[in-house]
């Protein structure tokens, strides 16, 4: 995960980019900025989360979910999300407090990092720059998840997987990615959904 900071602007130039190149029904950036609700709730988390580490943990709290109560999606405001992060459609994300996510990374509706634990510490993934996770999948518990991986449609991932995997099933078992495999193709393709 990067840790350069950009200006908002700037970061939310590169969030409607990233939104407009992941999605093939998106017609412009406008439309993108003002409709899109997982831009809406990254940018809230964006606000919630510094309030977060700066302390305010009952407004960040609050505030995430009103944030929820608007998009349908959830994030802690605990939780550290990368650059270009991109939330298709959105409703029934769920992303818990300790859950670290890099750049590029990509999720369809109803997608949890959850937790398996009630211990404290870090009890919700980490998932790698270059991730893509298909609908409904649940990733749960302190796993890491390499980068450039795809987690197929409703998979149930409970073990660390290395770079470049796909992931499917329930629990999901990982297969190294073929080269020339189309991440889009991927998580669209029948075998790989339950």
């Amino acid at each position: 995960m990067t840790t350069q900071h950009i200006g908002i602007i700037a970061r939310v130039r590169e969030d409607v980019a990233a939104a407009r190149l992941r999605d093939p029904a998106a017609r412009g950036g406008l439309e993108i900025a003002v409709l899109y609700p997982g831009l809406h709730a990254i940018w809230a988390h964006r606000v919630w989360h510094a309030l977060w580490t700066r302390g305010f943990r009952f407004l960040a709290r609050a505030g995430s979910q009103i944030t929820r109560w608007m998009t349908g999606i959830e994030i802690h405001p605990g939780a550290t999300i990368g650059r270009r992060f991109f939330i298709d459609h959105g409703m029934g994300v769920v992303i818990g407090e300790t859950a670290e996510v890099g750049d590029d990374v990509m999720l369809y509706h109803g997608v949890t990092l959850g937790g398996r634990q009630r211990e404290g510490g870090k009890r919700h993934p980490t998932i790698e720059d270059g991730v893509a996770i298909g609908a409904g999948a649940k990733i749960l518990g302190p796993v890491t998840v390499g980068a450039g991986s795809v987690v197929g449609a409703n998979a149930v991932v409970t073990k660390d997987a290395p770079a470049d995997s796909v992931l499917v099933g329930v629990p999901a078992k990982p297969r190294a990615r073929r080269t020339g495999d189309d991440t889009r193709a991927l998580l669209t393709a029948p075998e790989y959904s339950i």
